[in-house]
């Protein structure tokens, strides 16, 4: 009878299919079994690695759980449902299922999520790009299937996050594009014949972001200190199903075949027809009797540094105040239709203006005032940064203006100006030109040496 092995000891041996056969204590399981790994191979050189390579894994903490391991479709859904679901803004979480929803699980979803190798992600990224997704887009598609699978690995769900092992496509940073000084008055004068004039003041003239400008409310604005306080924004969110059965909920809506060719029903669509749905489709969310927790709703800023408190300048006082006036006129005017929402830009009706609405209307602005197409951002954010840079305001002066936690994140707003150099290079040669002596006069000098350097050569020859 052959002695009994230690505890934890690996056992190998020829089974009698012909396979070497290696079984691994690893611990003990949740109701107290133990765990046990079993591994096989052709070979015993073959067997006895992977047993080495499981006991290394135990003996270093790091080996994945115990059961079947889920899909990538399974574990994404688990991780944005129950675990980023807490930690994650409203937008971010809508965007992180979007990028789940077409791409990740149609890209890879159905590998075991401990069978994914790195060239299945590799094969994934380089069918977005080639179906024409921008490197950017593939670029968070991978920042967001990293950080599911590190969950992943810190849980020992897997032994090793194979994302780290990939290097997603390489992103040009977008220049961006701020107005001049004399685009940004021609913009504000274009804007100044409409009632939302105080909206693009606000936009241009201090930087605020579109969701913070369209969600600032009366309640956050002290004009006695001369403060405005971005404690809201105004987003638009994607609508959620309240029903028990999302699937049967859009039935009507569910289309499973692709468009023709020729599809005229989605020609002007900025993203071309729509996918097909899947046979487990749970979207058409905005359709569903129960729907919640879409719409435009108020959300709190990204980061704390965000909601700091902005000085207003004392010029802009008497437009925000005639500004207030009006508004009180239409409140009264509406009488019963007024919606109260305390939004300090309202519709006539008093609810929030439309962040759809409010985008289009700044591209007719740009064609009335003749600036090129540009982005919101480049018209509001980066042009406040730039002219405050342009107005002599130091780097941490901005960077508090603009509420950004770092200085680096400022200086990508800020766009230098050719003009700015060419003078900024003007006062330092004039700084460094010897006093007593123009341009002109500098090269007259120095002519004379030369000349007079040639004459006393020539006496010494």
């Amino acid at each position: 009878m052959s002695p009994r092995k230690p505890n934890m000891e690996s056992s190998i041996y020829l089974g009698a299919d012909g396979w070497f056969h290696g079984r691994v204590t690893m611990g003990v399981k949740n109701d107290g079994s133990p765990d046990r790994r079993h591994r096989r191979a052709k070979t015993e050189p073959e067997v006895r690695r992977k047993v080495r390579e499981l006991e290394r894994q135990r003996d270093q903490g790091n080996a994945p759980a115990a059961g079947r391991k889920p899909t990538v479709a399974k574990w994404m859904e688990t991780y944005l449902t129950d675990i980023a679901s807490l930690k994650l803004k409203p937008r971010s979480l809508d965007d992180y299922w979007s990028k789940t929803r077409n791409d990740i699980i149609p890209g890879v979803g159905q590998h075991r999520i401990d069978k994914l190798r790195p060239e299945h992600l590799e094969r994934m990224y380089r069918a977005l790009l080639d179906a024409g997704r921008a490197p950017s887009h593939v670029v968070k598609v991978h920042r967001i299937l990293s950080r599911a699978l590190k969950i992943a690995h810190r849980r020992r769900i897997v032994g090793e996050n194979v994302a780290t092992l990939v290097d997603p496509p390489s992103v040009d940073e977008t220049e961006a594009n701020p107005f001049t000084k004399e685009e940004a008055k021609a913009f504000l004068e274009a804007a100044s014949k409409r009632p939302t004039f105080m909206r693009w003041i606000v936009g241009v003239g201090m930087g605020f972001r579109q969701g913070e400008t369209l969600g600032l409310r009366w309640a956050y604005v002290d004009l006695e200190a001369e403060l405005f306080h971005p404690k809201w924004q105004l987003q638009r969110l994607t609508w959620r199903h309240g029903c028990t059965d999302p699937r049967a909920c859009g039935t009507r809506l569910h289309r499973f075949e692709p468009c023709p060719p020729n599809c005229t029903t989605h020609k002007g669509y900025k993203r071309g027809c729509p996918k097909p749905c899947t046979k487990t489709c749970s979207k058409h969310a905005s359709a569903c009797p129960e729907r919640k927790e879409g719409g435009l709703v108020f959300t709190r800023p990204k980061t704390k540094k965000s909601q700091n408190a902005v000085p207003i300048p004392p010029v802009f006082l008497p437009f925000l105040l005639d500004h207030k006036a009006q508004q009180d006129e239409l409140r009264t005017a509406a009488e019963e239709l007024w919606e109260e929402y305390d939004v300090v830009f309202s519709r006539p009706d008093g609810r929030p203006l439309d962040p759809r609405a409010d985008y289009e209307e700044f591209k007719e602005l740009l064609r009335e005032a003749g600036i090129d197409d540009r982005r919101l951002y480049d018209g509001s954010r980066h042009t406040a940064g730039t002219i405050l840079n342009e107005l002599g305001v130091d780097m941490p002066t901005i960077m508090e203006i603009l509420r950004h936690t770092q200085i680096s994140q400022t200086r990508r707003y800020v766009t230098g100006r050719s003009h700015l150099s060419k003078d900024a290079m003007r006062r330092m040669g004039e700084f460094f030109a010897p006093p007593s002596a123009g341009p002109t006069e500098t090269r007259t000098e120095t002519a004379d040496t030369r000349a007079a350097r040639a004459q006393r050569r020539r006496r010494i020859r």
